[in-house]
């Protein structure tokens, strides 16, 4: 019985998961380094600075590599 309970437990979290999964991804610089890189959670804090043409909000990690590409402060380095 209790092998039944923990077995569908495991199958619940298995499949929930992924809805819990980063579906924001940001271009941002951060101010001192004027390092780009890409957060999946928007930046709270005023160390980092929301760099993605009018604050883009990429839906995978994929797109927001080649947008930030095309952001001018992340290509002129």
């Amino acid at each position: 019985m209790k092998l039944r309970i923990v077995t569908a437990a495991l199958m619940v979290a298995a499949f929930s998961l992924p809805a819990f999964a980063a579906d924001e991804f940001y271009v941002v610089q951060d101010v001192k380094t004027k390092k780009c890189t890409i957060v999946d959670k928007k930046p709270m804090d005023t160390t980092m600075t929301v760099v993605s043409p009018s604050g883009t909000i990429y839906k995978s990690r994929t797109e927001a590599e080649s947008g930030m590409k095309t952001v001018k402060v992340c290509t002129s380095n």
